[in-house]
Formats: C-alpha cells, sequence, structure tokens
C-alpha cells in the first residue's frame, strides 16, 4: 500500500500515473507559447514558459495555470479517454522543459537573443512531438538513463524497459 504525501510533501508531490491526454494538451499549449515567443518576438515569454514548467515540475497539473485550463477546460471536452502512464519520465520531460526556458530566458538577458529563439524552438519541436505525435523525448530520455543505470530502476518499474513494452504493443 502507497502512502499519500501530507503537509508540503503534498504540494510538491507529482502525479503518479499521468493522462497522456492531459500532457499532450499542456504540451500543445506550451507549443502555442513558445510560438508567440518566437513569432511575435516576445522574449519576456521565456519567463512565462518557465514558470508553467517549474510549477508542473513540483506539483503536476495543480498550480499550473497552463494546465488546470488543460484539465478542467480542454480534457473533458475531447473525444478521447484518459490514457495512463507512468508520472515520473513526464516529470523528467517538464524539468527538460523548465532547463530549455529559463536557459532561454538567461540569453535574453545576456542580450543573446537569437540563441534564445533557437532555444525556444527547439523547445517547440519538443513540445509538438509530444502534443502532436504522442513522442516524448524527455520520456525517451528517461527510459535511457534508467537503462544505463544513471537512474535507479526503482523510480520508475512501470517504466524502466519501455523497449519491451513497445515490442509487446506491436501488432
Amino acid at each position: 500500500m502507497s502512502r499519500q504525501p501530507t503537509g508540503l510533501a503534498s504540494l510538491v508531490s507529482f502525479p503518479n500515473p499521468v493522462n497522456e491526454v492531459m500532457a499532450r494538451t499542456v504540451a500543445a499549449g506550451v507549443v502555442l507559447l513558445g510560438l508567440a515567443t518566437v513569432l511575435l518576438q516576445l522574449p519576456w515569454l521565456s519567463a512565462v514558459l518557465a514558470a508553467g514548467f517549474l510549477l508542473r515540475v513540483l506539483s503536476g497539473p495543480r498550480f499550473s495555470p497552463l494546465a488546470l485550463v488543460a484539465s478542467r477546460l480542454i480534457v473533458p471536452r475531447l473525444p478521447f479517454r484518459a490514457k495512463l502512464v507512468p508520472g515520473p519520465p513526464k516529470r523528467f520531460a517538464q524539468t527538460i522543459g523548465l532547463v530549455f526556458s529559463a536557459s532561454a530566458g538567461v540569453l535574453f538577458l545576456l542580450g543573446l537573443e537569437t540563441a534564445g529563439y533557437v532555444v525556444i524552438a527547439a523547445l517547440v519541436v519538443a513540445a509538438s512531438l509530444e502534443a502532436f505525435a504522442g513522442l516524448c523525448l524527455g520520456c525517451q530520455a528517461f527510459a535511457l538513463l534508467i537503462r544505463a543505470g544513471v537512474i535507479p530502476q526503482e523510480v520508475c518499474e512501470a517504466c524502466n524497459d519501455i523497449w519491451a513494452r513497445r515490442a509487446s504493443a506491436a501488432p
């Protein structure tokens, strides 16, 4: 029996499992924000992206405005059933998004706007793969790190052998 976190731990916990439909919807929102950052040349939006990723890393969808809109307004109206996937790889992917968006923000502050926009564009590509193709690059990296022994298998027993699951799911 798993214990539910209490107090501060409950505020900074990440859901496990995660509804992939919601994760992909949030990724679509990241795509929109990232595109607005690059196309409208609004470098301050990198801070909005970073704050959203930080909130999702710390507490899943609980405090992230983008995740709240996705979970309460958008996903319930979509014709897709929930598809539950392991939470730890999604948290890892959110952490990578945080690193990318915060790095872009630092680059913007240093006056390296082109580099900042390139980093945001890379984030948009990764978020697009998640949102529209269901390919989570952060989740793939997480699986490789488990396979290499960098992340202990106990962190995510359900996802430590992603290749075996894919082979069994193939037609």
